[in-house]
């Protein structure tokens, strides 16, 4: 039977099997032709197996049935591996296919792209003797998807500059990059050059334009282009909503999601997560169980891990904390983000601890390896209780796994040994950080730690260094520089960088950089000026602004200005018992005994609780925490810490200790308020780290409030009678006690 007459299967399996030559040489379709055209067929159906026999049978055979250019890019663009592609890289350059053919040429770029070889892709495209408009567009997304934002960029301009005019993929392409370096300039350029070569009408090009705007804050440019836009589809609407969101104007992203709904086009998963996000920072519990009922009408909660991910996230940042862990719970599925966002959500609402027994249960029963986002999230838990045991093994683990690497986690490492006194070490792992990778957040964490330490002068050298080293600063910076100009009573300094911050950098003042300037002008006892500021701000001041002059008049006894501090307080923030405290002890410190029975009156009259207290000590990598007054579960050495505390306080006595009952806001007798002192949680900490520690050891205490007077002034004591360096961070700073003296000065 001639071959002519053979069905095409059967000739594929002839030719798959090597029998080629059996073929009837009189075949209408020439042998080689059949043999591209099963070799492409294979290399589409992604099964090189079966097109890699082809290549070697038709290497052995001689002209005319050798290798042609058309053999080739089928089989590059299924390469199953780098060493594949390199193979057929070198067999093609043996063959001389490569350099007349862009096709092979091309597809290698392609190749060498997917496998993120970008050195040899652009060696080959270099090579290229013609390169056609797919090759440069190839170069440029293998570019992008690589994350060589740079070099895609200047490619582009070597693109125009050779004269070639891009289409929609190159501009597409492109726009990406303009939002990850950050660049508004190009951004508008690409813009400028999609309406010069008539691509602004394109859809994808349109909702890239909308994304880079919207990544970059740009939003009237991005609402510009989605209202210009002639039909606008799924990606459109979630580009803008997300931008939106992300831009902060939460109340417009609401408002285009339901402009979305009335326009008939149905939401995804991802336009829920930028929903999600919105209503959470509009705090509107009520949009966030619609949220939720929405997801799960669409049967998203038990088979979308984003969209579950997406509800923990939006409950925790609601401070609906049950709520998202019992979200967690219900998911039938959890990968590593669904831990990441429990272990964040805890820390938003301050549950350190509950953050760490998530990463444990994590690691111990779901058998979950850590990812960068666990390690960022875990760590600022360890730095709040001041866990430096664990914290280095989780450095221990980052270097293992090469996040130490990550500008995130190396931020986020400077912070935790910042925040748990070990202030050279934050300094060493800084410097040790590759400088391309020291973005701002690095230089204000070292610049906070600096500044909490009370090394103010410090800071500022380090602030020095960025400029020179071409790193803008950002609002993060400057509340970072403020802080540490006001733990030092740098008044000048300070008012020069709030001028530096507006003038020279164009940074509109938030809430917390007026915040710092009244903390600032107050503790150094400029309570007029300070009072001045804050009518003279155009923005309407918070409850931080008036509790830091209310703070001041409390440091300087100005009962005048905070009784019109507190009053301000008591409207905005109500249910802050803090305040009412610092109102009383400021009372009592000048001996306005009525004032501080007027306060205490208000505090039983709204049934407000004291914010519990606490405080926590690491002994033998086991973290111990404490709470003021009495233990809902007393600790195991209750009955010894008691002992020792009573101790202590003999001998502070003896030594001329008179406590301060100001601090307390309890009407109770004299002997019940030196309890309630004693079992501050500092001091139960101080007890148990002395008892469980060599002598002379130094104590390392975390406090999530500020250290009231009272213990601040028996803490020096402590450190004098026990010739112990305790060494005490409160909310606030750092103190440093020693042979009976404190770091700060007592300013603090």
């Amino acid at each position: 039977m001639p071959a002519a007459a053979l069905p095409r299967g059967v000739q594929a399996v002839l030719v798959t099997s090597g029998q080629l030559r059996n073929l009837d040489p009189q075949l209408q379709v020439p042998p080689l032709l059949l043999a591209n055209t099963l070799i492409a067929a294979f290399s589409r159906a992604a099964l090189p197996r079966l097109a890699f026999p082809l290549l070697r049978h038709l290497l052995r055979r001689a002209r005319p049935f050798r290798p042609d250019a058309f053999t080739f890019p089928p089989l590059i663009r299924a390469a199953p591996a780098h060493a594949s592609a390199a193979q057929l890289h070198a067999c093609a350059l043996r063959l001389g296919l490569l350099r007349p053919c862009v096709f092979a040429s091309g597809s290698l770029v392609h190749a060498y792209l997917r496998f993120g070889r970008v050195e040899e892709a652009s060696t080959v495209f270099d090579e290229m003797p013609l390169r056609d408009l797919p090759a440069w567009n190839a170069m440029l997304s293998g570019l992008c998807r690589n994350d060589r934002a740079a070099e895609a960029v200047r490619l582009f301009r070597r693109m125009a500059g050779e004269g070639v005019a891009g289409d929609a993929v190159t501009v597409s392409s492109v726009l990406p990059m303009c939002a990850l370096l950050g660049d508004w300039v190009l951004a508008l350029v690409m813009h400028v050059y999609a309406v010069k070569h008539g691509l602004d009408k394109e859809l994808f090009v349109c909702n890239a334009m909308v994304d880079v705007y919207g990544k970059l804050g740009m939003l009237e440019e991005a609402r510009r282009v989605f209202d210009g836009m002639e039909r606008r589809d799924l990606v459109t609407w979630n580009s803008i909503i997300s931008g939106y969101e992300q831009g902060g104007q939460v109340a417009a992203a609401v408002k285009m999601f339901r402009g979305m709904r009335d326009s008939g086009v149905s939401p995804d998963v991802l336009t829920l997560v930028s929903l999600a996000s919105a209503v959470a920072q509009c705090g509107d519990d009520r949009g966030g169980k619609s949220v939720h009922c929405y997801v799960m009408r669409r049967g998203w909660d038990l088979g979308d891990i984003i969209a579950g991910n997406a509800v923990v996230d939006m409950y925790a940042k609601l401070s609906k904390i049950e709520a998202a862990q019992r979200m967690f719970d219900t998911m039938p599925v959890r990968d590593p983000v669904s831990w990441n966002t429990l272990i964040t959500g805890y820390m938003q609402n301050g549950l350190a601890n509950e953050a760490i027994e998530a990463y444990g249960h994590m690691q111990k029963h779901e058998g979950l390896k850590p990812i960068q986002g666990t390690i960022v999230s875990v760590l600022p838990a360890y730095s709040q209780l001041g866990a430096l045991q664990q914290g280095m093994r989780m450095h221990a683990l980052s270097v293992k796994t090469g996040f130490n690497l990550d500008v995130y986690v190396g931020t986020c490492m400077v912070d935790l040994y910042a925040k748990c006194g070990k202030l050279t070490d934050a300094m060493l792992f800084f410097e040790k950080m590759p400088k391309r990778s020291r973005s701002t957040g690095p230089w204000n964490a070292i610049m906070a730690g600096l500044g909490v330490h009370g090394h103010a002068a410090e800071a500022l050298s380090v602030f020095s260094r960025m400029q020179q080293e071409g790193v803008n600063p950002d609002h993060v910076t400057f509340v970072s520089l403020l802080a540490a100009c006001s733990h030092a009573g740098l008044v000048d300094q300070g008012r020069s960088f709030f001028d530096m911050m507006r003038i020279t950098y164009g940074i509109i003042p938030l809430a917390k950089h007026y915040a710092c300037m009244v903390d600032m002008l107050g503790r150094a006892g400029q309570l007029q000026e300070a009072f001045d500021f804050i009518h003279n701000m155009p923005i309407k001041p918070d409850s931080a602004v008036w509790g830091a002059l209310l703070g001041a008049c409390r440091i300087h006894g100005d009962v005048e200005m905070g009784k019109v501090a507190s009053q301000n307080l008591f409207e905005l923030d109500p249910e802050n018992v803090g305040y009412y405290v610092l109102m009383s002890n400021m009372y009592a410190k000048v001996g306005k005994w009525d004032g501080v029975d007027e306060v205490r009156s208000l505090v039983r009259h709204q049934n407000l609780q004291k914010t519990p207290g606490w405080s926590s000590i690491e002994v033998k990598r086991s973290v111990n925490v404490f709470y003021s007054g009495n233990q809902t579960e007393p600790h195991p050495q209750h009955e010894e810490i008691q002992a020792e505390l009573q101790n202590l306080l003999a001998k502070m006595r003896s030594i001329g200790y008179v406590p301060d009952y100001s601090f307390v806001l309890q009407d109770v007798e004299e002997d019940e308020k030196q309890h309630i002192l004693n079992n501050h949680s500092e001091r139960l900490a101080i007890a148990f780290g002395i008892i469980n520690t060599p002598s002379r050891t130094p104590l390392h205490i975390y406090k999530n409030l500020r250290v009231c007077g009272d213990c601040h002034n028996a803490t020096k004591y402590i450190s004098k009678i026990t010739e112990r360096e305790i060494i005490v961070r409160d909310s606030n700073r750092f103190h440093h006690f020693k042979h009976g003296h404190c770091s700060c000065g007592d300013f603090w």
